[in-house]
């Protein structure tokens, strides 16, 4: 995954991005087509490749036209077209299941036909509309275009950030002891947002309703977390915080879970599963900005934010597969795993903030003694670019 966030360096976005977002539809579309488990494997793998670039390349590309107190809300706009896109996928296989039979192809294959032929639409649409980078951005006059180049260089950074590719820029984000800390907040929150996503119908289905009007129940707890989703990323990006806001999202996730655990009526669990939702797809937008505000310079940002993405999505894999038929109608092994979880995010975002806040405080510290006696850094200005986060300058985000 780090090669294809470093791709958007060499090539254009307006070409990469939409590129693979058609090559995305097409395998979709072809998923429909499938006969047999082998190909159905051959086929999912495709996807899998495909997918890998999208959506870190996304979030890098935001990065480098917003400002870091501006940048949640954008990713949150982003996020939030795929909780509504899981708001209408229930009311889509509701409708597109009664396609059973037409062409001779099962329900479930006209639900892949159909949102992949709608993904190539939009990819092909993206081509045109896409802009490559605020230095290139036509719609902009010269003078905006100075200004956004301006305040994106300078704004973790007194000397600008450090824009020429290196390998110790891969080095760092690889040794960086932040990346794998977000990486365990990364997969407390991935896990149960791909649980809930997966098998949602199901666990909605075992409170005894048939498979159509489940597929409708699943749409208004992702309604409600599309509208919890922009709010917390506006006050987050307002407040210029992270944390309380991911840990909000953990602490409704340990709430949902263990509801939906226990022996409650069905009534309550189905109360459970909104607070499931909201927490894991409204604190995912912070999760993802949290690192990047906290990684300076562009290309060990690129790797950085891969490699969070790219590894923490293994837990994802993992709640792919712990939700057992034989485990209905209470699912223990499944909620328990995603419980433990949300535990180690809860464990380790309050390590985090200790630490970054330390740092701050001593980078506070020594400046405030640097300026009573007088002195000036003992840097020079590219040396400062190289530090990068390192930096006496640079200030975490909490």
């Amino acid at each position: 995954m780090p090669p294809f966030s470093l791709v958007l360096k060499v090539f254009r976005p307006s070409r990469w991005l939409p590129g693979i977002t058609v090559l995305w539809g097409i395998v979709m579309t072809l998923m429909g087509l499938v006969k047999t488990y082998p190909q159905l494997i051959g086929v999912r793998l495709c996807l899998g490749i495909a997918e890998a670039g999208l959506f870190p390349g996304v979030v890098y590309y935001l990065t480098l036209w917003y400002p870091r107190y501006m940048l949640q809300y954008r990713v949150g706009l982003f996020f939030g077209a795929a909780t509504v896109a899981g708001a209408f996928s229930g009311l889509l296989a509701f409708g597109i299941g009664y396609m059973g039979g037409v062409g001779h192809l099962e329900g479930w294959s006209w639900i892949f036909i159909i949102e992949g032929l709608l993904t190539v639409v939009v990819g092909l649409i993206a081509f045109f509309v896409i802009v490559d980078f605020p230095s290139t951005a036509t719609f902009l006059t010269p003078k905006e275009r100075a200004y956004l180049v301006w305040r994106k260089k300078y704004d973790n950074s007194s000397v600008g950030e450090e824009e020429h590719f290196a390998l110790r820029h891969v080095i760092a984000a690889f040794t960086d002891w932040q990346v794998y800390l977000q990486m365990l907040v990364y997969m407390s929150i991935i896990a149960p947002l791909y649980g809930i996503t997966f098998f949602l119908p199901t666990i909605i289905k075992n409170f005894g309703y048939t498979t159509a009007i489940s597929q409708l129940l699943t749409v208004p707890p992702y309604v409600i977390a599309s509208i919890v989703l922009l709010i917390w990323a506006h006050y987050s990006d307002k407040f210029e915080n992270r944390s309380v806001f991911i840990y909000a999202g953990l602490l409704l996730l340990l709430v949902g879970y263990s509801i939906n655990i226990s022996e409650a009526s069905n009534g309550v669990k189905y109360f459970g599963t909104f607070l499931i939702v909201i927490g894991s797809y409204a604190s995912f937008p912070g999760v993802v900005t949290w690192l990047g505000n906290n990684l300076a310079g562009q290309y060990k940002r690129a790797v950085g934010m891969a490699l969070n993405i790219g590894f923490g999505n293994f837990s994802g894999a993992i709640a792919a597969n712990i939700y057992r038929e034989q485990d209905s109608p209470r699912f223990i092994l499944g909620h328990g795993l995603e419980l433990m979880f949300v535990g180690i995010g809860l464990v380790v975002v309050p390590i985090l903030i200790v630490l970054y806040k330390r740092i701050n405080d001593a980078r506070d510290q020594a400046s405030r003694q640097r300026i009573e006696q007088g002195g000036k850094l003992q840097f020079t200005i590219q040396e400062l670019r190289d530090l990068g986060d390192r930096a006496p300058d640079f200030r975490y985000t909490l």
